[in-house]
């Protein structure tokens, strides 16, 4: 931790950063556990809390779990909806980085 404060991040950087690791670790292991249900014809994740899940930040970890386990690519909600959601977070937190 004393090595990023003498990068001169901030506590609130630091934290926003844990944040983004663990929502992203979030996305790929749901994407992984609703590809694993659906092999096996179990209960499902709705389609609503992956959505959820990329628009609280892990649009990165869902799209990565998409790839790699070969999931949800045929949706086109997903297949345009992550890469947008995900441009619109990097825009969002480019504006709040050079405004503050």
């Amino acid at each position: 931790m004393n090595l990023l404060k003498s990068a001169g991040l901030t506590n609130y950087i630091l934290y926003f950063i844990i944040y983004l690791i663990v929502i992203n670790l979030i996305g790929i292991f749901i994407m992984y556990i609703d590809k694993r249900r659906a092999m096996y014809g179990r209960w499902r994740i709705p389609e609503k809390t992956l959505i959820i899940v990329a628009l609280l930040g892990g649009s990165i970890g869902c799209m990565f779990g998409m790839k790699f386990f070969r999931h949800k690519t045929q949706k086109i909600k997903f297949v345009l909806g992550y890469p947008t959601i995900l441009i619109a977070e990097t825009i969002l937190i480019v504006y709040f980085l050079v405004k503050y």
